[in-house]
């Protein structure tokens, strides 16, 4: 749903669980299952408390949950983002980062980064990019490709988690009635 015009906290708490799905269902890249988790728990008192449950959902998930949600997210500057394969929410994160707009310099750097850390870990790295530009980006991406792979996968989640809350925040009005 559009980011442009917020759907309130209070429609989210009363609507049809189908409804409650389709705007929620991407605040999590492609895992409409995080909205439909938390589909018993409402109303929410706010936005914040609508992000810590799905934010529980998420971490409690199993192994296998997580690792099918780390994959859902597309490389930084990867293929998807240069085939125009990307989600609204992802091609504005990523662009909000300059990454759309990469010396070939940088843009190299990304993809050897890219394959080093999939080849490594196996899923493509995650950070949200909000409030990073480019050279940030590439500095943590190089710092986490020397974590184990059990704390990158930890902190793939806390980063998905947190793009969760942007996502959402832009999303939901909270407590503003609907027009």
């Amino acid at each position: 749903m559009s980011s442009q015009n917020p759907i309130s906290l209070q429609h989210l708490n009363q609507c049809a669980p189908a409804e409650f799905v389709q705007y929620l269902g991407g605040v999590f890249e492609h895992s409409p299952w995080v909205a439909q988790a938390v589909l018993p728990q409402r109303p929410f008192a706010s936005v914040a408390d609508l992000h810590a449950a799905m934010a529980a959902a998420v971490r409690t998930a199993d192994a296998a949950a997580h690792l099918r949600l780390i994959r859902a997210h597309p490389e930084l500057a990867g293929k998807a983002a240069i085939r125009g394969e990307l989600t609204a929410e992802s091609t504005r994160e990523q662009s909000g980062a300059g990454l759309d707009q990469c010396s070939p310099q940088e843009f190299a750097e990304l993809q050897r980064l890219n394959a080093e850390y999939t080849k490594k870990f196996g899923f493509p790295f995650i950070i949200a990019v909000r409030g990073h530009d480019r050279q940030s980006i590439i500095r943590h991406f190089t710092q986490r490709l020397a974590a184990e792979p059990a704390a990158e996968m930890q902190e793939c989640i806390e980063q998905i988690v947190r793009i969760g809350g942007f996502r959402l925040a832009d999303l939901v009005a909270d407590g503003t009635p609907d027009n």
